[in-house]
């Protein structure tokens, strides 16, 4: 019997609660309900139709006849609908208040992080763009660029008139050439031209 009872006791399943077992209800339906009707008497509709239904109500047990009142003057009737109408009211507002805090909550922290993750992002980019600014301040402007290529060229320019004099008087020497070895007229000698330097070479 008792090796009956450990065998019925086994630790890896949950122990079935004992007592009275209340009916589950779910806790998303009944809130939902609980807002619409909390939403539904927040209204001008639900005051107009009330007023109207007490108004019946008070027409009807006082000028009806005596025998066809069923709440006679007092009104115990309706005092008591209008007691269970409040005390079922206050809770369900109160639910629907909270439902909606625990929303505005969540959005709330929804809205932070998002606004923290925008700060960072702009952060980022802030440094981004410092760093695009201070690379950019190393690196050669347009107008750096024009100014040496056109200093380029104006060497090249000079590089190739030079060498076109040179050629000029290259080619002169050799055909006005005198008898005798003599010099040609011409452009005088200068270091400029490298004149005496091909001399130089010449004689070595």
């Amino acid at each position: 019997m008792t090796e009956q009872r450990r065998s019925e006791r086994r630790l890896d399943q949950p122990r079935v609660p004992r007592g009275l077992r209340l009916p589950r209800i779910d806790q998303e339906t009944f809130g939902r309900w609980s807002e619409g009707i909390a939403r539904s008497m927040g209204t001008a509709n639900f005051i107009v139709y009330m007023t109207l239904v007490l108004l019946a109500w008070f027409a009807w047990n006082t000028l009806a006849p005596s025998n066809l009142r069923f709440d006679p003057y007092t009104f115990t009737f309706l005092t008591l609908i209008l007691s269970i109408q409040a005390s079922y009211a206050a809770p369900l507002i109160l639910l629907a208040q909270n439902r909606q805090s625990d929303r505005d909550r969540i959005a709330l922290e929804e809205d932070r992080r998002r606004a923290a993750m925008q700060k960072a992002d702009t952060e980022y980019l802030a440094r981004e763009i410092a760093a695009l600014r201070i690379a950019m301040g190393e690196v050669a402007t347009r107008d750096f660029l024009r100014s040496e290529l056109a200093r380029l060229a104006e060497e090249l320019d000079e590089a190739a008139q030079r060498r076109q004099r040179r050629e000029l008087r290259q080619r002169g020497r050799e055909g006005t050439r005198r008898p005798g070895g003599a010099e040609p007229l011409g452009e005088p000698r200068d270091d400029l031209d490298d004149d005496y330097a091909g001399d130089r070479r010449t004689e070595s």
